[in-house]
């Protein structure tokens, strides 16, 4: 008695046509075994025409009776060859297969602008209906493995990612949040076009999304600057202290390089900080003139140290 039957011993074939010898040869009374995780479709002359499930089973008329009036035709004898082929479907879980993007998607970001953005993660998927997967997907092929599907479903996802982050992403920093509200659209939105090709998508993660590094960097030092809190008022309280500083080291001696130093922040940071920031306070620019001007006095002796820092306080209070 001929024995049909497949095992899948690496997990990826989805489809498997027997006999695979080229003579699509069924003896009539052959012993079909078709496991729990399978299903087998048998073919007639190039129709399908029956699905056979989990157990075992007999292929004679009374088995197929679709075909009867051809086998009961031939007339030879339950041992006759008869043109036939049987395709096992595996029905099993096709886990962790990968898809990501090959080209950044630009992406219109609520602070950033146009961002280019790169995502990848995994899916798994089920053959529901084997008959319409083998007439959609697998057609003649003696065998169909995940990998010869996985290109064409990513294409698929990518098309679908497109539309989906436009819709429910205003801006990269809002990823974390709003990565299983993107993993549950996805699937719902690719169910349909994978149900057209006689299969199920059972689960679908996105497991990152990524921007460029110069933009990384961007959204790095914005954040080194928040950080800081009002740059503007601290940037002025380093230059006055600075000044200070500069003065007390000279302590009225005449240093002549510390008293160059310190009329030298006096006079250019402040026009930096006012030019980089864009700052036009007449009141900061001349408090800080004023202290240039109380250091110089503190240098020739006009005023005592105490009299310096107490003024210092002042105008600092001022900025």
């Amino acid at each position: 008695m001929q024995v049909i039957e497949f095992i899948d011993d690496n997990g990826t074939i989805m489809a498997k046509r027997l006999p695979d010898n080229g003579l699509l040869e069924i003896l009539w009374g052959s012993q079909l075994t078709v496991r729990e995780n399978q299903e087998a479709v048998f073919f007639r002359d190039g129709k399908a025409l029956d699905v056979f499930s989990a157990g075992r089973h007999i292929l004679k008329t009374q088995n197929v009776p679709v075909v009867g009036k051809w086998v009961t035709s031939f007339g030879y004898g339950e041992n006759s060859p008869f043109r036939a082929e049987i395709v096992f479907i595996g029905k099993q879980l096709f886990a962790n297969l990968k898809w990501g993007t090959r080209e950044p998607i630009l992406f219109r970001d609520t602070e950033l602008q146009a961002v280019r953005l790169r995502s990848f993660g995994s899916y798994s998927i089920q053959v529901t209906d084997s008959m319409l997967f083998i007439n959609k997907v697998v057609g003649t092929k003696g065998f169909f493995t995940t990998n010869l599907l996985e290109d064409y479903l990513k294409g698929i996802i990518i098309s679908k990612l497109n539309v989906v982050i436009a819709k429910e992403l205003k801006s990269v920093f809002d990823i974390a949040k709003s990565v299983d509200q993107l993993n549950l659209v996805l699937r719902i939105e690719l169910q349909n076009d994978f149900s057209g090709l006689g299969l199920k998508i059972h689960d679908f993660y996105i497991q990152s999304i990524s921007i460029p590094e110069e933009v990384q960097k961007m959204i790095d030092t914005k954040s080194g600057i928040g950080a800081l809190g009002n740059l503007d008022l601290y940037m002025k309280y380093k230059v006055a202290n600075a000044i200070g500083d500069s003065a007390i080291n000279s302590g009225g001696s005449g240093d002549a390089f510390n008293a160059g130093v310190g009329l030298s922040l006096g006079m250019i940071l402040p026009q930096v900080i006012n030019s980089s920031f864009g700052y036009q306070n007449n009141v900061s620019f001349n408090s800080i003139e004023k202290l240039k001007k109380l250091k110089e006095l503190l240098e020739l002796g006009a005023i005592t140290k105490e009299e310096f820092e107490e003024k210092k306080t002042v105008l600092l209070n001022e900025i």
